[in-house]
């Protein structure tokens, strides 16, 4: 078969009764669908036994995160293409066909994204991924379509194929020699933003990340770490000064590592401010492992710059996303494009 959706789970059994006949349903006959489990303490396997046993099931020995999770699952596959989907995705017609004949077309596209849509509210965009993913100068991860919490309602303006920097890990179309040339996910970031460290590392080999709103697919949201839970805010915080300490160029590196100590700063102020502990705390933690991690991600950067064909600027906001929202209330990527071009 040429394409694999794999569709990593763990504990999620509502999630596979809801979702995996829209899968089936909408499936072209070059792609498999594997069930990737990750040590479920549920009755998911059970479930998929007696409800798909046209669905391939391969299970990891522990729940190692979505970056061990797929890494552990993807090395047993050879398909030309992977399709990583989150269990909590509602699939539309021809999801598939679009992205591949697009990546056929360009070799130099190693990942892609289709347009991610909320599932609670069908008419905006949903918060993982949009209309794909950028970061601006300190690092700050944001969409076309959602710029933090602000989604915007989809009224056709993003209905092309694009370039981007990152394209999301809730669906995300890639090349399985591209996946298999940098080794996969970086395991150490467990879950949260391993896809932009994915497809930042790609960039910096010379290849294309894209979005393409010829597929549209459904996207819950928070499945397994929701917003309020301070484990998900502590590893958004450590996980992106590994990023940017691994991928950003030497020039500028400890100016932006620096700047954004200080952003961490007062985002751990407004969340004390708001009686939010937990997370407060949780940002002084993150920082910490991001010290104690120190010397193992200087010593993936130093492997990765023998790799690397030019550091990419492409993509990267050259502006802070943080001052153009909070403080110019430029909500929408309209708005920042507009006051700032830089695509």
């Amino acid at each position: 078969m040429k394409v694999a959706v794999v569709i990593l789970n763990w504990n999620g059994k509502h999630f596979l009764e809801t979702f995996l006949p829209s899968v089936l349903s909408n499936n072209p006959d070059y792609s498999t669908i594997y069930v990737a489990d990750n040590n479920s303490t549920d009755d998911s396997i059970v479930f998929l036994k007696n409800n798909y046993p046209q669905i391939q099931i391969i299970q990891n020995a522990l729940n190692g995160g979505f970056a061990k999770g797929y890494n552990d699952a993807l090395a047993k596959l050879n398909h030309e293409y992977f399709i990583l989907l989150n269990s909590d995705v509602e699939v539309s017609q021809n999801w598939i066909d679009g992205i591949i004949q697009l990546m056929d077309d360009d070799k130099t596209i190693a990942a892609c994204q289709p347009k991610i849509k909320s599932f609670e509210q069908k008419s905006h965009f949903e918060y993982a991924g949009a209309a794909g993913g950028y970061i601006d100068k300190y690092g700050y991860p944001f969409c076309r379509g959602r710029i933090f919490d602000t989604l915007e309602e989809d009224k056709g303006q993003y209905d092309e194929t694009k370039e981007v920097f990152w394209a999301t890990g809730a669906c995300l179309f890639i090349r399985a020699s591209c996946f298999k040339e940098v080794n996969g996910f970086d395991e150490d970031f467990f879950a949260h933003m391993e896809e932009i460290d994915l497809c930042w590392r790609l960039k910096n080999k010379g290849y294309k990340i894209c979005y393409s709103s010829q597929s549209t697919i459904y996207h819950v949201g928070g499945g397994t770490l929701n917003k309020t839970n301070p484990h998900k805010t502590f590893l958004n915080f450590r996980n992106n000064l590994i990023l940017i300490c691994k991928n950003h160029s030497a020039k500028g590196l400890l100016t932006t590592i620096f700047t954004r100590m200080v952003l961490d700063g007062i985002a751990g102020i407004k969340f004390l401010a708001s009686g939010k502990f937990s997370h407060f705390l949780a940002i002084i933690k993150a920082h910490f492992s991001f010290y104690a991690s120190l010397k193992t991600t200087l010593r993936k950067r130093k492997l990765l710059k023998k790799e690397i064909k030019t550091y990419t600027s492409k993509g990267i906001y050259p502006h802070s996303i943080v001052m153009d929202y909070y403080l110019r209330k430029k909500k929408t990527f309209t708005e920042i494009e507009l006051n700032h071009p830089f695509l």
